[in-house]
């Protein structure tokens, strides 16, 4: 698992979660490795950031987006956070977009 991410408990799931323990999410509008949220869409779900040089390692791979900007991914999936959640813990992303967002589990 990249620095910075964490399973953790949320709303009685496992989750994947950032380094401030914020839920992750992914889309099914994505494709492996294909990130189809930019612009506007990323700015209510923001992509979890890598580091230029960060490494894959296991089920966890780079992608790059549309902006040259590297994202991580999870089972070939980008990850995403969503802007609403409020505190850490929060799942208020899971099933928006009709069904299209939904939890990151490990």
């Amino acid at each position: 698992m990249p620095a910075g991410v964490h399973a953790m408990q949320a709303g009685g799931k496992s989750v994947l979660a950032s380094g401030q323990m914020m839920t992750l999410y992914t889309f099914a509008k994505d494709q492996p490795g294909v990130s189809n949220c930019n612009d506007n869409c990323a700015k209510n779900w923001p992509p979890l950031m890598a580091a230029a040089d960060a490494k894959p390692m296991g089920d966890w791979t780079v992608i790059t987006r549309m902006d040259g900007t590297k994202q991580w991914a999870y089972k070939g999936l980008p990850l995403y956070l969503w802007a609403k959640d409020a505190k850490p813990g929060d799942t208020t992303g899971d099933g928006m977009g009709n069904g299209a967002w939904k939890i990151a589990a490990p």
